[in-house]
């Protein structure tokens, strides 16, 4: 079982940058892949970004490339989501999620590849 616990969110103006990290504890001896979710009010949760096992492959969706940046680190059991430009759009329950699949070696982008996921963090971009 893998516990993950994000942080960083909180109320920015349009235009500012955000960090967020997500910290993994529990049976963390296996490396996952990891991902960034959204969910605005009404819609869907929606993948931001996600990324490889071990960090060689990245995905990001439209709508935040060259904004966003998805990282890792390993040894701190942290994968880390910074936010550049950002948009009153970008407003959003952000969430971390896990992928304990041992045999995928890319950044899964689907909803149903993840097998953990955080409680959430709240961002606000204000226009």
């Amino acid at each position: 079982q893998v516990q993950l616990v994000e942080s960083g969110g909180g109320l920015v103006q349009a235009g500012g940058s955000l960090r967020l990290s997500c910290v993994a504890s529990g049976r963390t001896g296996s490396s996952y892949a990891m991902g960034w979710f959204r969910q605005a009010p009404g819609k869907d949760r929606e993948i931001v970004a996600s990324i490889s096992k071990s960090g060689g492959n990245i995905y990001y969706a439209d709508f935040v490339k060259g904004r966003f940046t998805i990282s890792r680190d390993n040894a701190k059991n942290t994968v880390y989501l910074q936010m550049n430009s950002l948009k009153p759009e970008d407003t959003a329950v952000y969430y971390c999620a896990a992928d304990n699949n041992y045999y995928r070696s890319y950044a899964p982008r689907e909803f149903d590849d993840y097998d953990y996921w955080g409680q959430g963090t709240q961002v606000t971009v204000s226009s």
